[in-house]
């Protein structure tokens, strides 16, 4: 009591000196219940003297949504938790996030819960609270009506309600919500985000208990997701072969379906799995009138079901937005089956990462209320699309495997992983929402015995899977701009950086040449008795050895040198003068028959070869059978360290004084040997086209 009474004269002297006006000079979320807290008998009991005024108040709703007090509160915490999580830098903070995780998985439960403004209010205050939770912090937030969070708190608090946000996404949600609030999320800007997913909730509810694909989905309990088609003005149109049908497009968890539009009904749907592994391929598509690739609006879809790929298009004015829209939920789909099969994940593990796929749906279906803008990556909102795009995606879908492994080992063992340490479960969230999965339905409470991704106090397997992910990704946008940065237009132009960064390459080739062809007998001859040496002695991997180290030593001691320094010396290269349109046109065309004459010389080379192995030519073909028969005498029997010996002087003593005239006299016999074989012969068929098409 005596302490009790402390706490209570300390808060009505900080109001009578004015210590709360900061708080109070505008009517925000918290100003009712300082006001409220001042009054009541029992302000000092619930106050936790390690936490600031808003995460007092934080815990105090808390409290009341779970029917206890705040200091119970603090004893099940100080009970549960372990040392490291209780240490006193990060005890406000933990015992905060220990509270919000309890009750937020009890609030969730209830039935429309994202509809109600309390809770909405709840979970931002949660992340206000977050960024200042110790009585030393107190003074870091301005308590205006336009409070504001950021990045960190909003990674923490909202992946504990899986609707609002996921562990893999969380960053790239943030950065689209805050695009034009510089970095700071608002309630405003939250709070229409929250109402979008209820819209888009509700619609999915309807969707799925309406009759539509009833007699098709009915057998996997299939959950439909998202319909197109249905209106005039944003047709979706198929194309097989050169047919194409207008017609309503259906995607459910499992497949893809689309029903051709008739007079006065839809045809019967044609499915496309998107369950089972069937090599199925889902890209962009190039569309147009007659088997022309003028408009980049469509989606494909390519399996080995299937005799010819499928396109669906998705005609619009301006853009494609439709398309990517769509191309990223049916990828979606895909991915989050391939990680099923790929991992051998079945029961509720398995409708917990279909429900990870679903909701991430429905957080993209809200972000395209609330935001009209064309500038939004959906796959960067979609766990399992950008999974696949980030490096070390696959190891975050491996760790996210290992986690569901580890759930199931602990039901088995019936224990509760986490207990209340942890959020709540995706499948958790979605059974919450009233969808209900096959596997789930049988037995509903053991979606209860799931856990979520966020743990109170510490960073899970999987958060430190995807920070290093992203890290790593930083590095390859950061390099990905310096590539885009030295790429250059113009033939002329690649050829000229080319030649001068292969210079030094070019160097050592004309050296070797040098070499070869004697040019100075001295050191040619040197450099052969020295690798002829070092072959005999076998020490050739030794050579090449050293050559790498010699190479490693450079980049060691350029490193050492260039510390301090953050410029790096660019390489100059000499332009070569601009072209008009017609100098392009003429070296484009030479280009072209350049390449058609290095086509046509290995085509010859092909042929030749094709006489020589059917015997066309009888005395080119017995020369070639013995040549033949003498290398594989020498491969057979010759050791190959000699082999490489013998191989080494032919090339480098081929030009020697002693062995030049000779060499020239059987060049010259092997190129009139090599023209006179005669080609095999070719004729040419012209496909003949089939008119009488479907």
């Amino acid at each position: 009591m005596a302490v009790a009474s402390k706490t209570r004269n300390m808060l009505e002297a900080l109001v009578k000196e004015g210590s709360f006006k900061w708080l109070l000079s505008k009517r925000s979320s918290f100003a009712e219940e300082f006001e409220e807290l001042d009054k009541s008998p029992s302000a000092g009991k619930n106050w936790i003297h390690e936490l600031s005024p808003v995460a007092n108040i934080v815990v105090r709703r808390c409290s009341k949504i779970l029917e206890t007090s705040s200091c119970e509160l603090q004893e099940s915490f100080n009970a549960e938790a372990s040392d490291a999580i209780k240490h006193k830098l990060w005890y406000a903070r933990n015992f905060l996030e220990y509270c919000c995780f309890r009750a937020l998985a009890l609030s969730t439960q209830v039935m429309d819960h994202l509809a109600d403004k309390k809770f909405r209010r709840l979970t931002f205050d949660m992340m206000v609270a977050w960024e200042a939770p110790a009585a030393s912090s107190q003074s870091l937030i301005n308590l205006d009506d336009d409070l504001s969070v950021g990045v960190e708190a909003f990674s923490r608090i909202a992946p504990a309600v899986p609707i609002i946000a996921n562990v893999i996404i969380c960053e790239n949600l943030f950065e689209v919500l805050t695009i034009s609030t510089g970095d700071r999320l608002h309630f405003s800007v939250y709070d229409k985000y929250l109402n979008g997913l209820e819209r888009v909730i509700k619609r999915m509810k309807s969707q799925s208990e309406s009759s539509l694909l009833s007699a098709v989905r009915s057998s996997r309990g299939e959950k439909i997701l998202e319909v197109d088609g249905t209106v005039t003005t944003q047709p979706v149109l198929e194309h097989v072969g050169i047919s194409t049908w207008p017609g309503r497009l259906i995607l459910t968890d499992y497949a893809l379906y689309f029903e051709a539009l008739r007079v006065v009904s839809y045809d019967k749907p044609k499915r496309y799995d998107l369950s089972e592994d069937l090599k199925q391929i889902v890209k962009p598509e190039l569309t147009g009138p007659w088997g022309t690739r003028l408009f980049d609006k469509a989606v494909l879809y390519k399996s080995i079901s299937l005799s010819e790929p499928a396109v669906i298009e998705f005609p619009e004015l301006k853009g494609h937005t439709r398309r990517d829209y769509w191309l990223a939920i049916v990828r979606e789909i895909l991915y989050v089956h391939r990680f099923i099969n790929k991992f051998h994940i079945n029961g509720i593990e398995k409708d917990d990462a279909l429900s990870k796929a679903v909701l991430g749906i429905l957080r993209v279906q809200a972000i395209q209320e609330i935001n009209s803008s064309n500038s939004v990556r959906f796959e960067s909102l979609l766990m399992f699309n950008l999974c696949d795009q980030l490096p070390g995606g696959d190891l975050i879908l491996e760790t996210l495997a290992n986690m569901s492994r580890s759930r199931e080992l602990d039901r088995c063992n019936n224990v509760v992983a986490g207990g209340s340490m942890c959020s709540i479960s995706a499948l958790a969230m979605v059974s919450n929402l009233g969808f209900v999965f096959n596997s789930s339905s049988s037995n509903p409470n053991e979606a209860a015995l799931l856990v979520g991704e966020v743990a109170v106090g510490e960073m899970s397997l999987l958060e430190k899977a995807v920070k290093e992910s992203r890290d790593n990704y930083k590095k390859v946008v950061l390099a990905q701009e310096t590539v885009d940065g030295v790429k250059v237009d113009g033939i002329d132009t690649n050829l000229a950086v080319m030649k001068e960064l292969l210079l030094p390459v070019m160097e050592v080739g004309k050296w070797l040449l040098c070499l070869v062809y004697w040019d100075d007998p001295l050191k040619s001859s040197l450099f052969c008795l020295f690798f002829t040496f070092i072959i005999f002695r076998g020490w050739l991997g030794y050579a090449f050895a050293l050559i790498l180290l010699f190479f490693v030593i450079f980049m060691v001691l350029t490193r050492l040198c260039n510390q301090g320094s953050s410029s790096v010396e660019e390489i100059k290269i000499i332009a070569p003068p601009p072209m008009n349109t017609m100098e392009q046109l003429l070296a484009v065309q030479n280009a072209v028959s350049q390449v058609e004459q290095v086509i046509q010389d290995g085509n010859v080379v092909l042929l030749k070869f094709r006489a020589l192995l059917l015997s066309i030519f009888p005395q080119a073909s017995e020369k070639f059978a013995v040549a033949l028969l003498f290398t594989a005498l020498i491969l057979a029997f010759l050791p190959s360290k000699y082999m490489v010996l013998l191989i080494f002087l032919e090339t480098f003593t081929r030009y020697s004084p002693p062995r030049k005239a000779s060499t020239e006299r059987w060049m010259r016999r092997l190129r009139e040997w090599w023209f006179s074989i005669p080609a095999a012969p070719v004729i040419l068929e012209r496909e003949k086209e089939d008119k009488k098409r479907k």
